[in-house]
């Protein structure tokens, strides 16, 4: 993902802060939008756009938190990186096992939040990428027939072609007929091959 297209996604009720953090990130030439609230961003947000999101913790409305919760349902793809103070590590922790992408502690070094927007942005590439796969590899199990995907779903449960035939009530040589043109169309050469895409498209 080209970083010119790429958003650092700024939430904080404090102006001081938001101007601040626009002014670093986009001192090391990557894109700033900045909110006040959590409403605001969301009001305006499209999990098409690429980039990362950096929300405080306590805000006026919507927590980050409650934003975090917001964005699992929406199934964004942007990493969220947390903003905490002092009192609020437990609540950070429960954020990261929750998916958050990272949580910085104020105060904290340009430096640190630097990188950790770099690696956030670098995530979402990475997201992005997996969605695309996905969405190509739902396309070709579409294009199965019916029958088609039948035996595939006999051919990742270990079934032999044997087998196969007696329970769908066809010959052999049909079911290694629509055994070959569906791994034809899903692009894959052996049950291997054939069984990591069909689990891709679950995870």
């Amino acid at each position: 993902m080209n970083k010119d297209q790429q958003i650092v996604f700024i939430i904080d009720d404090d102006e001081d802060v938001r101007d601040s953090l626009v002014e670093l990130v986009t001192s090391i030439g990557l894109n700033a939008r900045a909110y006040e609230s959590a409403n605001k961003f969301l009001s305006e947000f499209d999990k098409n756009a690429p980039g990362c999101i950096l929300a405080d913790v306590r805000m006026p409305g919507l927590s980050g938190i409650e934003l975090q919760y917001k964005l699992i349902e929406l199934h964004a793809p942007q990493p969220l990186i947390i903003i905490t103070g002092h009192g609020d590590i437990t609540m950070a922790v429960q954020a990261m096992k929750d998916g958050a992408f990272e949580f910085l502690q104020k105060p904290f070094r340009d430096q640190d939040i630097l990188d950790c927007i770099i690696k956030a942005l670098e995530q979402d590439t990475t997201n992005r990428i997996k969605i695309t796969k996905q969405d190509e590899t739902q396309e070709r199990i579409k294009s199965l027939t019916s029958r088609e995907r039948e035996v595939i779903d006999k051919v990742i449960e270990g079934k032999s072609n044997k087998i196969i035939a007696r329970e769908l009530g066809i010959s052999n040589r049909t079911v290694e007929i629509h055994r070959s043109h569906a791994m034809e169309k899903l692009d894959v050469r052996s049950v291997t091959e054939l069984v990591k895409i069909m689990l891709s498209i679950q995870s």
